[in-house]
């Protein structure tokens, strides 16, 4: 039986100051890279009965992407945000009341082996989705990828915070954790203190320009930079390129210093190019051919 990795969470549109407009959401993302490397991942969502949805349909098809999982809302419209950007980093607008707030059991049971059930946090802003996700948790006995993207004012931590008590691995950037987890102590007791209060397997922090810092169960604490000569287009998606790299190399056994290495690889690629993914196949090939995929 094969397994397969499965997607929960949001799709919509980025929407550019200078007209551009992207799929994105971070789960999207993350399953759109992961289609990219080859596994095949599930992404249970939803879009509107507008062009906007079928367009998401379109590309998922193209990109060779499950698309059984994704749903059609006749109600409420194809997520939109709207994002400024400040020397490169992204500010986002986003919108209540849409189709990826409103996901539903899926009608089929998966008959795959589920390999990690991965979700953000925006889309459970909305109860409809809490409940859809805590019924996915109780049918697929797996590990699961907490990926937090605190959105204001879309997030409060009595919502969140329990939701770490079934992870089994949590990544947030340096703010999140100073949002979620506040404390004065340096980053590895901290890593330390959310990993044993949770009880995780790891948690991986993002810094932006200073790289990334890991923490597994058996103390094993790493950190990496991004290359000196990195170039920076805009970051919208760099969280969740790092994600999709992490996801790989928990499935692939790849050495922490390893998977740390490559998700920032992978993610200082990204920021290089405008938007949160690439419809360019060249693109993944490169990282494919570079680690053996």
């Amino acid at each position: 039986m094969s397994t397969i990795p499965l997607i929960f969470g949001e799709v919509l549109f980025d929407c550019f100051p200078d007209g551009r407009e992207v799929p994105g959401g971070a789960p999207f993302n993350v399953a759109w890279n992961l289609q990219a490397f080859g596994m095949h991942p599930l992404f249970v969502s939803r879009v509107g009965d507008d062009s906007q949805g079928h367009l998401i349909m379109e590309k998922m098809k193209s990109w060779s992407m499950d698309t059984t999982c994704l749903q059609i809302d006749h109600a409420y419209p194809t997520g939109r945000v709207q994002i400024k950007l400040t020397n490169g980093e992204p500010r986002f607008a986003i919108l209540p009341n849409q189709a990826y707030d409103y996901i539903s059991p899926p009608l089929r049971k998966i008959k795959d082996s589920v390999s990690f059930l991965y979700h953000g946090s925006l889309a459970l802003r909305n109860d409809v989705n809490r409940f859809t996700l805590t019924g996915l948790k109780r049918d697929y006995s797996c590990p699961v990828f907490v990926d937090v993207n605190l959105r204001k004012p879309w997030w409060n931590s009595k919502i969140l915070l329990p939701l770490l008590d079934d992870a089994t691995w949590l990544k947030l950037n340096e703010d999140e954790l100073d949002a979620l987890l506040p404390g004065g102590e340096s980053l590895e007791h901290r890593c330390q203190d959310v990993l044993e209060r949770y009880d995780l397997d790891a948690v991986f922090v993002t810094r932006g320009e200073k790289g990334a810092a890991a923490l597994t169960r058996n103390s094993s604490f790493s950190s990496v930079e991004p290359r000196s000569n990195t170039t920076i287009e805009d970051t919208v998606g760099a969280g969740d390129a790092f994600s999709s790299v992490l996801l790989l190399g928990l499935m692939l056994d790849w050495p922490l210093n390893i998977t740390l290495e490559r998700a920032q690889d992978f993610a200082s690629a990204v920021v290089g190019q405008r938007g949160a993914i690439s419809q360019d196949e060249g693109f993944y090939t490169t990282f494919c051919n570079r680690w053996n995929l």
